[in-house]
């Protein structure tokens, strides 16, 4: 019988999210610990499972990131990722030992390609390295979870060997990875059930997948194994990871959801926070979510067609295969107005998913919704949204905008930046020319606060349709190996531009005092 902290019924799939692991070794998409707090705060709000934390050894950033987050958890189960060496192992385990739920996640490579190239092991040191690491693991905590890194292009008999291994030394859960997103949903269902027919121990483990997004088949090879007998699918909100990414968590679920005819599967997921989570992983890392993303995309529940229209007149059932309601989207188009109160306020912001915010926070928001309220005309759910996030991102910032005006056009040249910034709580200020107004901008920051870095993303979408829609800015700046995105928000373009450079700022401003290394990947 597995002593996992998580026995599923037959019908029940886990949900493993590894936004905070996985999702973060996207070049580019690092979080700070405020940042990893608020993601975790929010998977476990929405009833994720298995929340993984962190590669603790990977640098003292991560440990610390792990264990904040181990101590801020109850319901979800904390885990963290180690390679299969003790020093590994007893570095995460003393990072989630707060949590009330705790696992070890321990891998190893087990493919031919891996273990030759990779590790320069040979197969029977890689099995004997299998049943030390979990022995050792499972000796610290008792829910303990083994990965055969590659196992999709590991030759079955020996994938069996070390999976029989893994269980006789105590591992609670066995995950079988698409490492390379190279397996197709056939053969990978039936690598899952080969293993689990073959090994004659695999009664006292869960069995689970981790599939890489490379051929763009994530989550159908982790459907798919579901189907073959899997009971907990490690994903990524949005679809976040390495290369091309991992399996969505969001498509996972509803997927699960809507097809219940032919998956008669079910999750804890609670799926109206998706696109509130969804929002709050693309804000944070300023990675913008493709319109014709499924599920959570802007135009996911768009019918511009005029034959779909009709049929959606007619009944939504014709070209929608789930509500809006459902992911938790608000029906409405039209929020609030100028003439809206702080109750009708608050109350908007209990519909989106936000009632758990401070009162400083709602009336720093509702300041600047009445702002954004008297410059547009309609004021939209992405809006308020777009408001919520900036406004949580700038709470602990020590370089503040106070005032820019900027002069550019045919007629100003070159383009000149006038620039007040709120430093450590005094005040300073310059005009800087530029080859354009951003570049004014930017140099403007620069001449303010010295530094140098390289700036890696200079991004400016839309929040709503529309010419007085705000525009979301993200920055991406890199200084000695070490990179940060900064998000700003604004009806006007260049004043967001200004605050994502400078919240991309202050970040580094963190990383350097902390001295926090990158952390490494697997």
């Amino acid at each position: 019988m597995t002593v996992s902290s998580i026995a599923p019924g037959a019908d029940r799939v886990v949900i493993f999210d590894t936004t905070l692991r996985d999702g973060e070794q996207s070049p580019g998409a690092s979080m700070n610990l405020e940042e990893k707090l608020r993601v975790a705060e929010a998977l476990e709000a929405m009833g994720v499972d298995v929340i993984e934390a962190g590669f603790p050894v990977a640098s003292p950033g991560d440990f610390e990131a792990v264990k904040a987050i181990a101590e801020r958890s109850s319901n979800s189960v904390i885990c963290g990722l180690s390679r299969a060496k003790q020093a590994d192992i007893a570095r995460c385990a003393e990072a989630i030992r707060p949590a009330p739920r705790q696992r070890i996640h321990t891998f190893i490579s087990t493919s031919p390609l891996h273990m030759k190239y990779k590790l320069q092991m040979e197969p029977e040191a890689v099995l004997q390295a299998v049943t030390d690491s979990v022995s050792f693991a499972r000796s610290l905590v008792e829910d303990v979870e083994w990965s055969a890194e590659d196992g999709s292009r590991t030759e079955p008999d020996f994938l069996c060997r070390c999976v029989e291994a893994a269980i006789a030394a105590g591992a609670t859960t066995i995950n079988i990875p698409d490492t390379v997103g190279y397996a197709i949903p056939e053969e990978y269902a039936a690598l899952i059930k080969g293993v689990m027919d073959r090994v004659p121990n695999t009664d006292k483990a869960i069995f689970s997948v981790h599939c890489h997004n490379d051929l763009g088949l994530a989550v159908a090879n982790s459907l798919a194994a579901v189907r073959a007998g899997a009971r907990q699918v490690e994903c990524t909100v949005n679809g976040l990871g390495e290369r091309a990414g991992n399996a969505a968590m969001e498509e996972v679920v509803m997927a699960i959801r809507t097809r219940h005819d032919t998956m008669p599967f079910v999750t804890g997921i609670k799926t109206e926070h998706i696109t509130k989570i969804s929002r709050l992983v693309s804000a944070i890392t300023g990675f913008p979510i493709q319109p014709n993303k499924a599920v959570v995309g802007a135009n996911a529940f768009a019918h511009e067609s005029g034959i779909h229209q009709d049929g959606m007149l007619k009944h939504a059932g014709t070209y929608e295969i789930m509500t809006p309601e459902s992911v938790g989207l608000s029906r409405s188009t039209l929020v609030l107005g100028k003439h809206s109160g702080r109750a009708a306020f608050r109350q908007k912001l209990a519909e989106m998913g936000y009632g758990d915010l401070g009162d400083n926070a709602v009336n720093d928001a509702f300041a600047r919704f009445k702002e954004l309220a008297d410059i547009k005309k309609e004021v939209f759910d992405e809006d308020i949204a777009a408001i919520i996030d900036d406004t949580a991102m700038r709470a602990h910032d020590r370089i503040k905008l106070t005032s820019l005006e900027v002069r550019c056009g045919t007629v100003y040249r070159p383009p000149h930046a006038k620039m007040q910034l709120e430093i450590d709580g005094q005040t300073a200020e310059t005009d800087a020319a530029g080859d354009g107004p951003v570049d004014a901008i930017f140099k403007a920051i620069r001449s303010l606060v010295p530094h140098d870095v390289v700036l890696e993303l200079y991004q400016v979408q839309a929040v709503t349709k529309g010419t007085d829609a705000q525009a979301e800015v993200t920055v991406r700046l890199r200084e000695d190996g070490k990179s940060v995105n900064g998000q700003g928000s604004d009806t006007d373009t260049m004043v967001a531009s200004a605050k994502a450079y400078l919240h991309a700022l202050n970040k580094l401003l963190v990383k350097r005092e902390r001295q926090i290394p990158e952390g490494g990947t697997i």
